[in-house]
């Protein structure tokens, strides 16, 4: 499963140095315009010149090949036509002679009929390779057609023969040998008429095709060389607007307007001025929240101070007094009334301690003591430490881990705390029949991921980035420090915490632990090579 997407809003830029990168002046900027509109007319020009050698080449191809060739199939084609309609009738002809006279003539004039059609499809021409394949298929066709022919005449003599006799049996049956050869080759040669034919189509349409993207083409470039001028004078004011709103930043700045803004993107001088200003507007942004967080800190530190001196003492000597008095009560007959009143004082006495505790933990700083821990393994106590809490609350838990997770140095206890706050977080925002899910898994450059989800009620979106701050609550009764301390000892550790919503409902909580490099060494040693 993959890590998901943080939604720590957005990221302001750094106070650094901007890095030295090549400027681009406004200058070359426009040079640079008027070199691509340059390059596009060359480009449509040459591609002008090619559609017109293309249509030239198409034309001469229709003129000197096509068009002789179209006709010389054709005139084959008729005269097979007119062999067919005489060789059907020549059994009631009432002079076979004369009929079998114009028979052989076309006989001996269809083998040059079939030559001058070779001869036209044979011809070559310049750039006209595209008409090859065609042109091959009609000098196969018909050659394959004169062979089909070649033992005609013997059955030619049959038929005449057998006419001659007066076998009128035997020529019907010659004839409709012959009739059904003769119009298998007419299929045949009206099949490449159409053939050729549907190529002259083809071409022409493509012609067509070509001469309108032309002219579309030349018509699109006339409009780019009459929008050129007022182009180029937007683009000097978009490459000149990163100057106004700097000058606009500095006077909102000056009002004491330190939110972020975006950054109008350019490469140039003056993109490069409005980052660093930007940059340095975020730096003391970044260092009044560091002041601000400071001061919380300092107010809660005297306020901790003051809880410690006049409250933990009063607070001690109760909790001595109510032990006290459980033990005299429970050496009077029973008074279950009194039980209870003393088992609310308590409680409440227990909240108090709680809360100074907490007030205690925000106002110092944790102290780490780094030892090599696995997460996997202090999760899994973590979530077996809760459970019945959790069960008794009649919420379901579970946990996931993923496999491989390395080691990292850590404070056991204090991620331990850190947990727990999540883990009680969670189990106060979820409803009763509700889940809670405890995650660990590999992060983006080599960080571990700790997940604890719920199904509850959710963050508002308006309290989720400052959920984290000192007093900052959803609860009736929270005091807002248990986030700030988990958070507190997350960043000691060189990590992050953020919030975001579940996409099922409920709310995430994301804590990420740096992997130091010698555990990730040594993941990487265990790998196989």
């Amino acid at each position: 499963m993959s890590t998901p997407a943080r939604h720590d809003g957005p990221a302001e830029p750094g106070p650094g140095p901007v890095a030295a990168t090549h400027r681009r002046t406004v200058a070359g900027r426009l040079l640079a315009t008027y070199l691509v509109l340059l390059g596009a007319f060359a480009v449509t020009v040459g591609w002008s010149l090619l559609a017109l050698r293309d249509a030239a080449r198409d034309a001469t191809l229709l003129r000197a090949v096509y068009v002789p060739l179209l006709t010389s199939i054709g005139e084959a084609l008729a005269g097979q036509n007119v062999l067919n309609a005489q060789l059907n009738h020549i059994t009631a002809a009432k002079n076979p002679a004369d009929v079998r006279q114009w028979i052989e003539t076309a006989q001996r004039l269809r083998p040059l009929t079939f030559e001058k059609i070779r001869r036209d499809a044979e011809q070559e021409l310049p750039g006209t390779a595209d008409a090859s394949g065609l042109r091959a298929q009609v000098v196969s066709e018909t050659a394959a057609i004169l062979r089909a022919m070649s033992d005609e005449d013997v059955k030619f003599d049959q038929l005449f023969q057998s006419l001659q006799l007066g076998d009128r049996g035997r020529a019907e049956q010659l004839r409709d040998d012959l009739l059904a050869r003769e119009t298998d080759s007419a299929k045949r040669l009206r099949a490449l008429r159409d053939r050729v034919d549907e190529q002259m189509k083809t071409l022409t349409a493509t012609a067509q095709r070509r001469e309108a993207r032309s002219i579309e083409l030349l018509v699109g470039l006339s409009l780019l060389t009459l929008c050129v001028g007022a182009a180029i004078s937007l683009y000097a004011r978009r490459v000149l607007a990163p100057l106004t709103a700097v000058t606009e930043r500095a006077r909102a700045v000056a009002r004491g307007d330190l939110g972020p803004r975006d950054v109008v993107a350019t490469d140039g001088e003056i993109g490069e001025l409005a980052t660093t200003f930007e940059g340095m507007v975020a730096a003391i942004r970044r260092a009044r929240a560091e002041l601000v967080h400071a001061e919380r800190l300092a107010t809660i530190g005297k306020m901790a101070a003051h809880i410690s001196h006049e409250i933990r003492n009063p607070l001690s000597s109760i909790g001595l007094n109510l032990e006290l008095l459980e033990e005299e009560i429970s050496e009077l007959p029973s008074k279950p009334e009194a039980a209870g009143l003393l088992g609310a004082i308590q409680s409440e006495v227990d909240r108090l301690s709680r809360i100074t505790e907490q007030y205690l933990a925000a106002a110092r700083r944790p102290t780490l003591h780094m030892e090599p821990i696995r997460l996997d393994e202090l999760v899994s106590d973590c979530h077996g430490f809760v459970r019945p809490e959790l069960e008794r609350a009649g919420l379901a838990s579970r946990v996931e881990l993923e496999p491989g997770v390395p080691a990292l140095e850590a404070d056991g206890a204090q991620l331990r705390q850190a947990l727990l706050n999540l883990l009680r977080n969670a189990q106060e925002a979820t409803a009763r029949g509700g889940e809670i899910v405890l995650s660990v898994r590999r992060a983006p450059e080599g960080r571990i991921a700790i997940w604890v989800e719920d199904n509850g009620q959710g963050v508002p979106e308006e309290l989720r980035s400052a959920i984290f701050d000192p007093f900052c609550t959803t609860k009736e009764r929270g005091t807002g420090l248990g986030l700030a301390v988990t958070r507190s000892i997350v960043e000691a550790h060189g990590g992050t915490i953020h919030c975001e919503p579940r996409p099922a409902g409920g709310t995430r909580f994301c804590v990420e632990l740096p992997v130091p490099d010698r555990a990730a060494d040594a993941e990487g040693g265990d790998q196989p090579g």
